[in-house]
């Protein structure tokens, strides 16, 4: 597991998939919120003028010098639902991120949120 200390060094580095193909420049980390530990990171992704983020998860996620290696590949990234380049992700967009990747979706108990960026 990436420690939160280790990613954010790597900001604005690139984002890579599997077979080392590139997906955009990591813009920022989200947590899971019941246990403080990187669970998401928001990549910027298109052209330089006119780009959008989109989530990756990083579970799995592997560092090497100059990048982040997700296990996800580019094509389903960039497809992930997007947010605004000066926005967070909404509550209610949440569950949506978690469904594009498979994954179980579990907010708190009195409804709080599973990702808060750091």
């Amino acid at each position: 597991m990436i420690q939160m200390a280790d990613i954010r060094e790597w900001r604005t580095q690139a984002v890579v998939d599997p077979r080392g193909h590139r997906i955009g420049g990591l813009e920022s980390v989200y947590v899971d919120t019941s246990t403080d530990e990187p669970a998401m990171a928001t990549v910027k992704v298109g052209l330089p003028t006119r780009y959008r983020l989109v989530f990756v998860p990083l579970d799995g996620a592997t560092v090497g010098p100059g990048y982040v290696r997700v296990t996800h590949d580019k094509g389903l990234v960039r497809k992930c639902p997007p947010i605004g380049t000066d926005d967070v992700l909404p509550a209610e967009g949440e569950e949506a991120v978690f469904r594009h990747y498979g994954l179980p979706y579990q907010p708190g108990a009195n409804g709080e949120r599973q990702l808060a960026r750091r």
